[in-house]
């Protein structure tokens, strides 16, 4: 059985020794860097941000229902459940392996050097994609509460050219300030974080609460189709549908890429990420549930084509619609600071281990704040870069974000399969976990690791194929543009393509500088063998 030195007794009255987690996180090889000021809420607020319900249902409803009519309120219990699994694996990982850039960590341990690698890269892209979808989203938003937030022109749709310029425009701004929030420091990067998802747990209730109290049907609705399809006929809408759920439910693993500074990370990270996830799941159901409960026509066409937005102004008129569009707006700007900063840990822990170009910047952490500035400076540039393939390319700017959760699927499916391989041999018992001498038993699934585990890879291997099959009312609507039709395969392919040669041409030039992996475990408790 593998050793390392026991970790320190809980102090007197329960609070949480820093040392503790310092002395674990040397355990790994690593010196402690990043500031460690992170509770139990803001980690929970931190994955909740991500998924962000009040932002994507209120961005992405109008896809789902076009599709696949009421009925696709089933898509969401389903991606949910899936999720789940997954996100249950990801609790276990964290639990273990307290680590930034835990997509890369957990891979990387669980298999081989090169599979965490192409985890890290495939996450770094979708991570940037991502704050850059996110971003763009304040045009939906801004310009209905006040025409003065149209800077360019007078047109704010998406695929205008004013609109466009416009989005890019607010979509930099505010990217810009979520990189100062990030080079400032995780305290004030966990205060707005923490405060932003409380006031979009307000606004989700307050949705939920005011759309029923203004209902017109049952909840008998999300059993019609509406025309969409029947019996196996329905199928085909109604996996098409299941991409709005897919695009929302991610994120929850973000708890994990804070965990170096989380106080306690073995214990809260674990938690934080369910939590985060059955939060989102239980707000976004009812969000959805409520809408078309409440939508005052299901067949004139707006709600296929405006979504939540119509139900809002519709049932609450023009200043209590305008009041939710604030708090749709600060959930996108909290939702934006949270992906970056996910995606800043992970090029911070790849470059750590010297596995990225220009590691020797990129590891760097400021003394002073305790943040590694440069990395959330890169993962800004790179999304704010992205926003202009939006101007005059709004279909494009749309396959890119939507390929992103290809990609974060992926990178989720190389730990879920590594780890289900390790499983198969003897995973975790052969490391001799069992409780941490601070006290409480570790997160474990115990006899279900290998079912749970079967059913995270086979529902994102099948998701991976739903969201990436080239169908061209998802990827090319307007049609004539056959790399959009086929945009998913190209763009995956070409980025692994691209890391496949960074990788080694990297790993050729700097193979003396990779970090070799010590056997680390937490310390078991006295009397419990392995």
């Amino acid at each position: 059985m593998s050793t390392t030195p026991a970790l320190s007794a809980p102090p007197p009255g329960g609070a949480v020794d820093p040392s503790t987690d310092a002395t674990d996180l040397r355990g790994f090889g690593y010196e402690p860097e990043l500031r460690r000021g992170i509770g139990s809420y803001a980690s929970f607020a931190a994955g909740f941000s991500f998924v962000s319900i009040l932002t994507t249902v209120f961005q992405l409803f109008a896809f789902g229902f076009s599709f696949g009519g009421p009925a696709f309120f089933w898509t969401w219990p389903l991606v949910f459940a899936g999720q789940f699994m997954v996100a249950l694996n990801f609790a276990e990982l964290a639990a273990r392996y307290p680590l930034s850039g835990c997509i890369y960590q957990w891979s990387r341990r669980l298999s081989n050097a090169t599979v965490g690698w192409f985890a890290g890269w495939v996450m770094i892209i979708a991570q940037i994609a991502t704050v850059a979808a996110a971003a763009i989203a304040l045009q939906v938003v801004l310009p209905s509460i006040w025409s003065g937030f149209q800077l360019v022109g007078d047109d704010p749709a998406l695929t205008s050219s004013s609109g466009a310029t416009n989005a890019v425009i607010l979509g930099s701004i505010l990217i810009a300030v979520t990189t100062l929030v990030n080079v400032i420091g995780v305290r004030l990067m966990a205060i707005v974080n923490s405060t932003g998802v409380t006031l979009e747990i307000i606004g989700v209730l307050a949705v939920v609460v005011l759309l029923l109290l203004n209902a017109e049907r049952g909840p008998g609705v999300v059993f019609d189709t509406g025309g969409t399809g029947s019996g196996l006929g329905y199928v085909g809408p109604f996996l098409v549908s299941a991409l709005m759920a897919a695009y929302v439910v991610v994120g929850f693993d973000s708890a994990g890429e804070l965990s170096e500074e989380t106080r306690d990370p073995r214990h809260i990270a674990p938690r934080t990420i369910l939590r985060a996830l059955a939060a989102s799941g239980i707000g976004g159901g009812l969000m959805l549930l409520a809408a078309l409960m409440a939508a005052p026509s299901l067949t004139d066409g707006r709600l296929a084509t405006e979504g939540l937005p119509y139900v809002l102004t519709s049932r609450l008129g023009e200043t209590g619609g305008k009041i939710l569009l604030i708090d749709v707006a600060i959930a996108i700007a909290v939702c934006t600071l949270a992906i970056q900063t996910a995606g800043s840990r992970m090029v911070f822990s790849m470059a750590r281990d010297g596995v990225l170009p220009f590691s020797a910047a990129l590891r760097k952490v400021s003394p002073r704040t305790g943040t590694p500035a440069l990395p959330a400076i890169v993962v800004g540039a790179g999304a704010a870069g992205l926003l202009l393939v939006n101007i005059g390319q709004a279909a494009l700017f749309t396959a890119i974000t939507s390929v992103c959760i290809v990609m974060l699927y992926i990178a989720y499916a190389l730990v879920t399969v590594p780890l289900l391989v390790r499983r198969s041999k003897g995973w975790p018992h052969e490391e001799g976990i069992a409780r941490t001498e601070r006290g409480g038993r570790l997160f474990a699934l115990g006899r279900f690791g290998i079912v749970v585990n079967v059913l995270a890879v086979l529902y994102g291997i099948g998701m991976i194929l739903n969201l990436g099959w080239p169908r061209p009312e998802v990827y090319d609507p307007a049609g004539g543009h056959w790399y959009l039709h086929y945009f998913s395969l190209l763009f995956v392919g070409g980025a692994l393509l691209a890391g496949g040669l960074a990788y080694l041409r990297h790993r050729t030039r700097s193979r003396h500088s990779w970090r070799p992996l010590p056997t680390v475990v937490p310390a078991v408790a006295e009397g419990e063998t392995a």
